[in-house]
């Protein structure tokens, strides 16, 4: 009888079809929600015509699907943990996809938060569950590039809005750019056919022959046998998964991860809604402050894919670090209102730096926490992040009401930079060591060629 262990052959695998294409489908539902953090930026401004709201009321709309995100987050990735990864996954993408498509006929701003609300939900419980599939079955050697690749979606989806805003507003209305939104319903069976479910919720399940159908996908030359059993750690069903994140000295840690992603989802969130209204206000364009939210997510990309790249060659703090801190110059240089080429420059680098530290942030806390607790450590990171999601448009709507002089409006976005460069050195690199003897082995009949002899 051979033994296979588990995590180890999921460490040890090469990339090959199977990781791409769970990287390609997870990064398929991030696009939509970058796609949700712009497009709002986008309609802003017609929104604000047509029903005469106030900078205050339109930026406390845009937080309520922020609202619906943080729930989402604190409700359905520990979901994730005990129930599984895949179906979660997929509901939350149903959710979100029908109530956005929704908000196209929506007759004014009650009715537009309400959906809104609703698509946040799915929005917020679909991101950190992804995040924690594709960390679970990522080769180590490349782990933060694929997690980091996959949240590059996030940047897709904010270019794709800004995109089509420039375009679709003019020719076909606001309401066009929700029907958008609805785009992912069309790719459910999609879903169901190429997402696996966590090998973790499989063991405990003893579902031995999906375990097997998914060692196959990972290794194409694996061919099963009843002979063989799997070696895997299974934790114990006692406690609240909540309260594990502050068990085995993960406390300190955990608040930080929950202080780092508010900071940065201020940044991220704030930028993404109001920065047209603000290039606006300083004499650009529509269409010119449109394109500024374009730059934004294409540097968004590029920081995400550098630093997921320097992740793995260098320390994930230090490069958080320097992405913060560029991001505190970068949005502080801004507000000179230097000639538009630099102006555009900042912006790349501003991008880069607050959606690239977000996505860096969600590789970090993914690898951090432990399988059993994967879903819920991220998820509750993201749902306490989402709070700083839902104060940045309201903050900016406050901004703009207080008729600020540009150059300050700038200089108050730079804060939450310069105070996430110092939380995140006080963040462990690894959260679980001390708890590996505490979980007990599980040995479940199986096949493998991959074995431990």
């Amino acid at each position: 009888m051979n033994s296979i262990h588990v995590a180890r052959t999921v460490d040890e695998s090469k990339f090959n079809r199977f990781h791409g294409l769970l990287v390609f489908w997870c990064a398929f539902i991030i696009v939509f929600d970058g796609y949700d953090l712009i497009v709002y930026g986008s309609v802003v401004s017609t929104l604000m015509e047509e029903w005469s709201l106030t900078s205050v009321q339109a930026g406390t709309i845009g937080s309520y699907a922020l609202i619906g995100m943080m729930f989402g987050a604190f409700i359905f990735a520990p979901l994730a943990d005990r129930f599984g990864r895949k179906h979660i996954i997929i509901f939350c993408v149903v959710l979100f996809s029908l109530f956005t498509g929704l908000i196209a006929f929506s007759n004014g701003p009650t009715e537009f938060g309400i959906y809104r609300f609703i698509a946040g939900l799915g929005l917020g419980g679909a991101f950190p569950v992804t995040v924690a599939l594709v960390t679970e079955y990522a080769p180590k050697v490349m782990r933060n590039r694929l997690v980091t690749l996959m949240l590059c979606g996030y940047g897709i989806g904010g270019i794709l809005a800004s995109g089509l805003a420039i375009y679709l507003i003019p020719a076909a209305g606001w309401k066009a750019m929700f029907l958008v939104g609805a785009i992912p319903l069309l790719a459910v069976p999609f879903l169901y056919r190429h997402l696996p479910e966590s090998l973790g919720f499989l063991m405990a399940q003893k579902k031995e022959k999906e375990i097997g159908q998914v060692l196959a996908r990972i290794n194409p030359s694996y061919r099963p046998s009843d002979e063989d059993v799997y070696d895997i750690s299974i934790p114990s069903k006692k406690g609240i998964p909540v309260t594990k994140l502050f068990e085995s000295g993960r406390t300190i840690s955990t608040l930080l991860f929950w202080f780092n992603f508010f900071l940065c989802l201020l940044i991220t969130y704030g930028l993404g809604t109001w920065l047209p209204k603000l290039m606006s206000e300083a004499g650009y364009a529509f269409g010119s402050s449109l394109m500024f939210l374009l730059v934004l997510n294409l540097g968004g990309i590029i920081g995400s894919l550098t630093g997921g790249w320097w992740a793995d060659h260098w320390s994930t703090k230090n490069v958080l670090t320097l992405f913060f801190t560029l991001n505190a110059i970068s949005l502080t240089v801004m507000g000179l209102q230097p000639n538009v080429v630099i102006l555009y420059i900042l912006v790349a680098i501003a991008g880069a730096t607050s959606i690239g530290s977000q996505i860096i942030l969600y590789s970090f806390a993914s690898q951090f926490y432990p399988t059993e607790v994967r879903s819920t450590g991220v998820g509750w990171s993201s749902g306490v992040g989402r709070i700083g999601g839902i104060i940045g448009p309201v903050v900016g709507g406050a901004l703009l009401a207080l008729n600020l002089p540009f150059q300050q409006n700038f200089m108050l976005l730079a804060v939450p930079g310069v105070l996430a460069a110092i939380a995140v050195a006080f963040i462990r690199e690894k959260g679980h060591a001390k708890q590996r003897a505490s979980v007990k082995p599980n040995l479940v009949k199986a096949t493998s060629n991959l074995i431990d002899k």
